[in-house]
């Protein structure tokens, strides 16, 4: 608003004293006509009594000053230059004339012929100033203040209630800890970028609420996970030492190891977990998943009769040792299930390469299909056959998949549980 103000103010001078100026012009004009009009009718006064022009001065053909104003009386000639021989007059603009010194004046110049020659007549008045006049200046300066305050005023309540929205966002989030997540910060109601800021900082708040949940869940689980082996190595040691002449430490201690392996593989498997969770990037090694699959298979010890159905050839880019861990989380999910066989398929599927296990077991319903990928999951059946799991292999088998940018899932299948792994195939050298 202040250069606008200031724009106009400039424009409305530059206009004003144009018009001011020729307004000033046409004065001196007509007061140098009213001097010739009275020299053609020989009235001609010694002292001309012309208050509307600054002054006037009249010369003979000698140019010699004959008649003059009484405000210059007695001053010396006002301009040298004349009107040329085709116009009866001219107009100039002087500084510091001599009869008007340290003044800038508007001159008029008359031709007039007399019997005795031309004479010629000077009329003059004050050049109109840059500002024009002390109370438009007044004017536009007061007026542009009045604007710009108003233009202020209304700016900074308008802004203010604007960004009242976005105060009492950044008050809700200043009072919300990670203890208390369950707050929401205020929706506006009209649908504008601070709206749309809300809900986005509310998604976020829900994904930081799921996430510290889930970190709570996990911290809880695997607290209680990591407190049964404990529990079962401190009564058997208690047990056994209560009678220490009458305790079977051999069986002691193949009970006590066999806590330990379980206390491992939990450990191991939280490891992985932390591994996965940091986001640490798998190695790009270009690997033949069928190749894979076959060593991995050939140094496993069988607990069920397991059939290949291996595609050589296709490869993909990875990291070997993770995806050795799927195979085997994939198979000692399936060993665990299985009544008597299980099958092992390596294919190629245009750009794709599946990794197929299937377990001729009881399945699983395709409503817990999602669950058992939950962290420390296990479905009553899997308890019920195998009290030695952890309830973390299917789930860090599904985020090595997914960290290949590959997707693990559960299909339909004829027998028992189907996993499926789709990876990307590598590109052609």
């Amino acid at each position: 608003m202040a250069l606008v103000c200031a724009a106009t103010a400039a424009f409305i001078l530059i206009s004003v004293r144009g018009t001011a100026e020729r307004y000033k012009t046409e004065e001196v004009v007509s007061a140098g006509v009213r001097v010739v009009y009275l020299i053609n009718r020989e009235r001609l006064p010694p002292v001309i009594l012309d208050g509307e022009v600054a002054g006037v001065q009249v010369l003979n053909p000698k140019g010699q000053i004959i008649s003059t104003s009484s405000r210059i009386l007695g001053r010396p000639r006002m301009a040298a230059f004349r009107p040329s021989e085709s116009s009866p007059q001219a107009s100039k603009v002087l500084c510091h004339s001599p009869a008007f010194p340290q003044q800038c004046m508007v001159v008029v110049a008359f031709r007039v012929p007399q019997p005795d020659g031309m004479w010629t007549v000077y009329t003059a008045d004050y050049q109109v100033p840059s500002y024009v006049n002390a109370p438009l200046v007044t004017a536009l300066v007061g007026g542009s203040l009045l604007l710009i305050a108003m233009t202020a005023f209304g700016t900074y309540q308008v802004v203010g209630r604007a960004l009242a929205p976005v105060d009492a966002i950044t008050d809700k989030l200043g009072v919300i800890t990670a203890t208390d997540l369950g707050q929401r910060v205020p929706v506006p109601k009209f649908r504008d970028e601070i709206r749309r800021l809300a809900e986005t900082a509310n998604q976020t708040l829900d994904r930081a609420e799921m996430a510290v949940e889930q970190q709570r869940r996990f911290a809880s689980d695997a607290s209680h996970d990591l407190r049964s082996p404990l529990t079962a190595m401190r009564t058997e040691i208690e047990e056994a030492l209560l009678h220490p002449e009458e305790a079977d430490w051999p069986s002691t201690g193949e009970t006590l190891l066999e806590s330990l392996d379980r206390l491992q593989a939990l450990v191991t498997d939280l490891l992985q977990i932390a591994r996965l969770d940091a986001g640490a990037p798998p190695k790009h090694d270009r690997i033949d998943l069928a190749e894979l699959a076959a060593w991995e298979l050939d140094r496993r010890q069988r607990k069920v009769e397991v059939l290949r159905e291996l595609t050589f050839g296709s490869e993909i880019v990875g990291d070997r040792l993770r995806l050795a861990r799927v195979l085997n989380n994939l198979l000692d999910n399936a060993e665990r299930h299985a009544n008597s066989m299980i099958v092992v398929r390596v294919d190629k599927d245009e750009d794709r390469c599946v990794l197929e296990v299937v377990d001729d077991g009881g399945g699983i319903p395709p409503d817990k299909r999602e669950v058992v990928f939950q962290r420390f999951t296990r479905l009553d059946a899997a308890r019920s056959k195998d009290a030695g799991g952890t309830g973390l292999g299917l789930s860090i088998a599904r985020q090595i998949a997914e960290s290949h940018e590959g997707t693990l899932t559960i299909e339909d299948s004829s027998m028992g549980a189907r996993f499926v792994m789709r990876l990307p195939a590598a590109p052609k050298e």
